[in-house]
């Protein structure tokens, strides 16, 4: 990998949640750590200057959930494309789940994805582990094994553990080595086939509906076994109210569980599945709009300490069959940051809080020394312009998969500098 330049990014909005900063600060890089903030150090020449007037200065973001496709299903994406998009999105870090083709199940397959990473050179990919041996809720992986191959996380991707004792024995064994499980609730009986929320507009569209309890059931044992077994439990993708409310009492009683939202569950809601629009079939489900307005209240509140995108990238033909027969999610990198502008637009929050949901909360979750800008801290760095206007278009958008319900759409925050362990991985073109 080339040594970082010497860089200067001037006259932007430093904003720093992690640090609490927030003002035109200059930020000075150089081998690859932040240098300082706000006056060079004496004698500091840098090799490059980056005007960031009227822009924002901030952390690279941290993506808890983006799926790359690679290794096993190239043809929807690989690690070089979707880093390459991840980059363009000021995300500068990202967790990948274990339902890859072979299952991150093994040191060697987590090497596999974070070399792969490392030689493309635009982010960096942080595997999860599986918590069990091929996803399949039945044995449990060698979790002690997979952390020094770079699985700072254990996981089921979306594969819930069927069996509680497996789940318990698989809690108690990650909370010993002092491991952070995340688990995505859902009782697969419950959801059964179906495709959408459970409410009126699957009733009206005639389909088979997921109702709220495939969420909260589920959830209601990962909790109560969080609480045995002590296990630092994260707990992925909420999608419902009564799931928040859950996870407040459960603080309440002093449970050390974190969760997280996709962001287009704070923007999209089960009215959006009009026309059968497939680029809205997504899981979990989209739901009503009380549900995302009690999303959006949690994440102002801190109850949910990240966003994340949860991309999922396709092939065109993926989105094109009758809508239960689509494959859910879409791609979402690169509108991550528009849509959380969008909230900040709205008032839901302020930018200092949004950035705080996409930079030191989700670093945190995964105890990780990333999401700040303080000396001595990793120069992963977004600048990014949050007045700029686009549109999704081959010359703008970089993922591989083009499925997102946004197409067409005017979306506002623009990405003109990423920085990663100091380098300019993405640069605007003017």
């Amino acid at each position: 990998m080339p040594d970082s330049p010497r860089i200067s990014i001037r006259h932007g909005r430093l904003i720093d949640p992690a640090t609490g900063v927030d003002g035109l600060r200059d930020l000075h890089l150089a081998g690859g750590r932040v240098l300082a903030v706000g006056a060079a150090p004496a004698g500091f020449a840098p090799d490059q200057v980056l005007d960031a007037r009227g822009q924002v200065v901030c952390p690279g973001f941290v993506d808890l959930c983006a799926r790359l496709r690679e290794p096993g299903e190239e043809h929807k994406g690989t690690i070089a494309s979707e880093t390459a998009a991840a980059a363009a999105a000021g995300i500068t870090s990202l967790c990948c789940p274990p339902d890859t083709a072979p299952i991150i199940d093994t040191p060697a397959v987590a090497q596999l994805i974070t070399r792969t990473a490392d030689r493309a050179g635009w982010a960096r990919v942080v595997p999860a582990g599986a918590l069990t041996q091929g996803l399949a809720g039945e044995q449990l992986s060698e979790m002690a094994a997979l952390r020094p191959a770079g699985c700072a996380v254990m996981s089921q991707a979306d594969r819930p553990i069927l069996n509680t004792l497996v789940l318990r024995r698989a809690l108690e064994y990650a909370a010993t080595f002092g491991l952070t499980v995340f688990l995505r609730p859902e009782d697969p009986q419950l959801r059964a086939q179906g495709c959408a929320h459970e409410g009126r507009v699957a009733t009206r569209l005639g389909l088979p509906g997921i109702p709220e309890a495939a969420e909260t059931v589920a959830l209601a044992r990962d909790l109560a076994l969080a609480e045995q077994t002590g296990a630092r439990v994260h707990l992925r993708g909420l999608s419902c109210a009564r799931s928040l409310e859950m996870i407040a009492d459960a603080h309440c009683r002093g449970l050390a569980v974190t969760a997280d939202v996709s962001a287009h569950q704070l923007i999209l809601t089960e009215d959006d599945l009009e026309g059968f629009n497939s680029q809205c079939h997504l899981y979990p489900p989209l739901r009503t709009r009380a549900d995302r307005d009690a999303l959006r209240d949690a994440v102002r509140a801190g109850l949910i300490n990240a966003v994340c995108s949860d991309h999922q990238p396709h092939e065109a033909d993926a989105k094109l069959a009758p809508f239960p027969s689509t494959a859910p999610g879409m791609a979402a990198l690169e509108t991550l940051l528009p849509l959380m502008l969008r909230l900040v637009a709205a008032g839901v929050l302020d930018l200092p809080a949004a950035l705080a949901r996409l930079t030191c909360g989700p670093a945190a979750i995964l105890g990780l020394p990333l999401g700040s800008l303080a000396v001595g801290q990793p120069a992963d760095v977004c600048v990014f312009d949050p007045e700029a206007q686009w549109q999704i278009g081959p010359d703008t958008w970089r993922s591989r998969g083009h499925n997102t319900p946004f197409r067409g759409e005017r979306l506002t925050g623009r990405v003109s500098w990423t920085l990663l362990g100091g380098r300019i991985v993405h640069a605007l073109r003017s």
